[in-house]
């Protein structure tokens, strides 16, 4: 779980109490919820787990004064510290701190310690030492495809032209004009941040001086103006596996943005767009297609011949007195699942009505109407529709 979910807990009102609650009615409303949501009263009910956990969570915060301290001292502050924009900066609580974003899953004590680690001085495992400059992953970057629906079903590679942020080709990043370097920023020494003090407790926060870079340039590249960034343009080859749908997004990782101080690209998504089929449609991994049979090959039953998506024919069986509408189904002439494995093809009955018929036909239907079948088809509905 990130820091910023830890953050955006509120403790207090997962076990009911106010801000400004004594321990006595800390410890009562936990014991209460506690007993109310203990798996061994509450046996197969995966909710009354989640919420047992949370409950022990927030007290294991709660009832320690110092982590209670702690706790409420961080989120007092400005929204922007715990996950959003200040001063121009993108950043959260594991930017400030040095901290990965992400953490093991001990006991709550462990992870409350992990979250303040950095924070109040003791020492996380991502506390970045002085002089460090920390890489910084690149941004993912999102495109669109547009396929035929053939190439969807059998996946292709594709050249996808990429507008990026990029190390700038002028200064190769480094923000300085070319034939000169820039300079370790003194106010933080190289480490691209600077630690503010609140009372009892300080925080780390990006570099005034440098914005964070650990740098300062005295004479900025005319190209990215002094940011080392720039806007580049790239073609890659990207390989969209068969049966993707229309809708559906790739993540392909590593395809996004350079990162940069060495940091990991980002991610590319691609955003798939399928051209309609005259003939098929898809159904998640299955094919839909409509075929038309006669009133005789419906009423009497018959075998017809069906296309598959680029296979032969293939024979289906119509029984005596198939509806129209009546869905059959070819298992395996689907799309391609993740597994390797295919869908099924439904096969969907039109029966037609003739517009014109002959004599000879209409000699057959007079019969056909004269026997009384049907007579009795719309009984029941005129009787049900005289209910009150």
């Amino acid at each position: 779980m990130s820091t910023k979910d830890y953050l955006e807990k509120d403790y207090y009102k997962v076990l009911g109490v106010a801000k400004n609650a004594s321990q006595d009615e800390i410890k009562k409303s936990y014991r209460k919820l506690a007993r109310k949501y203990h798996p061994d009263a509450n046996k197969g009910d995966s909710d009354a787990e989640d919420r047992f956990k949370e409950v022990s969570e927030a007290y294991d915060v709660l009832s320690d004064e110092k982590r209670r301290k702690e706790y409420d001292a961080v989120r007092a502050m400005p929204r922007g510290f715990r996950g959003g924009q200040q001063g121009g900066f993108g950043f959260d609580l594991g930017d400030l701190f040095g901290q990965s974003g992400t953490g093991g899953v001990g006991g709550a004590g462990d992870r409350i310690g992990d979250l303040f680690g950095g924070l109040f001085g003791r020492g996380g495992a991502g506390t970045r030492t002085a002089g460090a400059r920390r890489g910084r992953r690149g941004a993912d970057v999102e495109t669109e495809v547009t396929l035929s629906f053939g190439r969807a079903m059998n996946g292709v590679t594709v050249p996808l032209k990429l507008t990026s942020e990029a190390a700038c080709p002028s200064c190769r990043g480094t923000g300085a004009r070319t034939g000169t370097v820039p300079r370790v920023c003194p106010n933080c020494e190289g480490t691209g941040h600077e630690t503010r003090n609140l009372g009892s407790f300080g925080f780390q926060e990006p570099c005034r001086e440098c914005r964070g870079r650990g740098l300062v340039v005295d004479d900025p590249c005319p190209t990215c103006h002094g940011s080392g960034r720039a806007t580049g343009t790239r073609t890659i080859q990207a390989r969209i596996p068969a049966g993707v749908a229309d809708g559906q997004k790739i993540r392909l990782k590593g395809k996004g943005a350079p990162g940069e101080n060495g940091g990991p690209a980002g991610d590319l998504y691609v955003d798939i767009k399928v051209k309609p089929h005259p003939v098929f449609g898809r159904d998640r991994d299955n094919l839909t297609l409509t075929v038309p049979v006669t009133f005789p090959e419906a009423a009497l039953g018959a075998e017809i011949k069906v296309p598959t998506f680029q296979g032969q024919p293939v024979t289906l069986r119509l029984p005596e007195g198939t509806p129209n509408g009546r869905t059959f189904r070819v298992r395996g002439r689907g799309a391609t699942r993740r597994d390797g494995t295919k869908g099924d093809l439904l096969v969907t009955v039109d029966v037609q009505v003739p517009q014109k018929v002959d004599d000879q036909t209409r000699e057959a239907l007079e019969r056909l109407r004269a026997s009384g079948a049907g007579d009795d088809l719309r009984s029941e509905l005129l009787a049900k529709a005289r209910e009150e």
